[in-house]
């Protein structure tokens, strides 16, 4: 308990998946959370599933489109104004498109909007949450990535790609960051194969989970709860020496 006790973290797509978890350990370690997502619904019952922990943290829930600027701009100045302060902002937000979708046949259309939210988006939350994480006195901005950062994703093209410069950006706001003497710094998680809406989704058959699930070493999925705990730590003061990083969370996939 308390490993984030007194943090404002935003914590963005929040609405389920590794976002709600996040944000639910967040809560639970101390921190007040603003949870935000395209979804209401979804949203507002991450909160509800927070207020239920009675854990000392709380949160609230914003509208957002991480994609649109004004979004940004609105969400920001209504924490500083509201929380008085910014500690920790996790980029999570992010889609995959349709399964499989081959480079070759994928639309101009389906590409922007691919890389608008998983690309613009984080970007745009950089942009505006160093701003605000300097003026608080320093903090953490956590990006999710992928493992798909490091391979060849042929079924999945614009969202491998997205995550690739997810990966490359991060290091390009922590180098930055540091030089400039901001005390803010940015590291990027890279989940494997997550059981979530999303990873249901690129494998929708017990057939296909079983064939994927034999090439993760440990044997078995992850859970968003197992991404959470890489968030909580990268958002506390314990990897205050950790800066423009990759924290690999994925069963082993990556050693292969």
């Amino acid at each position: 308990m308390g490993r984030v006790a007194d943090k404002v973290v935003l914590v963005t797509g929040a609405g389920s998946g590794i976002g709600r978890a996040s944000a639910k350990l967040l809560a639970a370690e101390g921190a007040t959370v603003i949870v935000t997502d395209i979804d209401r619904a979804g949203g507002l019952e991450t909160v509800q599933q927070i207020d239920g922990l009675n854990s000392g943290g709380t949160a609230r829930f914003e509208e957002q489109d991480t994609s649109k600027e004004a979004d940004w701009k609105r969400i920001i100045d209504d924490i500083l104004a509201r929380e008085g302060r910014l500690d920790g902002l996790v980029n999570n937000a992010g889609i995959a498109g349709p399964f499989p979708s081959t480079f070759e046949g994928e639309s101009l259309d389906q590409w922007r909007r691919i890389l608008s939210i998983n690309v613009e988006g984080v970007f745009l939350g950089c942009k505006y949450g160093v701003l605000a994480l300097r003026a608080s006195g320093g903090g953490s901005i956590v990006n999710l990535s992928s493992l798909a950062a490091f391979l060849g994703t042929p079924d999945l093209s614009a969202y491998g790609a997205s995550k690739g410069a997810v990966r490359q950006f991060t290091k390009t706001v922590a180098m930055d960051c540091a030089r400039k003497g901001y005390k803010v710094r940015c590291n990027s998680v890279h989940p494997g194969i997550i059981m979530t809406p999303m990873g249901e989704s690129i494998l929708p058959s017990e057939k296909a989970r079983e064939r994927t699930r034999q090439r993760v070493p440990v044997g078995h999925f992850g859970t968003p709860e197992d991404i959470a705990y890489g968030v909580l730590y990268l958002i506390s003061d314990e990897s205050r020496f950790m800066t423009g990083a990759e924290l690999v969370i994925d069963g082993g996939m990556n050693a292969i």
